[in-house]
């Protein structure tokens, strides 16, 4: 057992699990602020999406305008200045990503569940904070899509294996 007064032994415990966890606290201190700022510009109303939709009230579509400008900024500004990742403290890397063939298949089912359930994966988890049932329902899709997602893949590349050593 350790001599420390007790005051002293919270306050080293307090600061070791403030250090461990720090990522986990900012993440999450950004993402309630992110659903709060999502809340309160309509993202997790469905009538704001199917007024959008529908080109009859253009408020989300120009946050979502607003969104795409600042995130280009940041980008910008963060290659310019080469920020380092909080976490890692790695240097933060753009890679260009290569063209997929599904790439035009899959951002359709993205519309398509986007149009169904006025949510797309960043308001999911605001909407269930709201207290939204219905983000409950297009959690569950998400995550049966992500499923159907990474089975497919799998059978594509299990099928590519089989066509190469076929070949062979």
């Amino acid at each position: 057992m350790h001599k420390l007064p007790i005051l002293k032994s919270i306050r080293l415990y307090l600061v070791s699990f403030s250090f461990v966890y720090r990522n986990n606290f900012f993440g999450l201190l950004m993402g309630i602020a992110f659903g709060f700022f999502m809340s309160h510009a309509g993202a997790t109303t469905y009538d704001y999406h199917a007024k959008m939709f529908l080109f009859q009230d253009f408020q989300l579509l120009i946050v979502i305008a607003m969104a795409v400008v600042i995130a280009m900024i940041g980008v910008t500004l963060m290659k310019k200045f080469h920020v380092t990742a909080v976490a890692t403290g790695a240097e933060v890397d753009f890679v260009k990503k290569p063209y997929q063939k599904g790439l035009i298949a899959g951002a359709m089912l993205f519309g398509i569940g986007w149009g169904m359930t006025a949510s797309c994966p960043g308001t999911i988890p605001a909407m269930i904070g709201e207290g939204k049932i219905a983000g409950i329902f297009a959690l569950i899709g998400l995550l049966i899509g992500t499923m159907a997602y990474g089975i497919l893949q799998s059978y594509i590349r299990l099928e590519k294996a089989q066509k190469t050593t076929s070949n062979s």
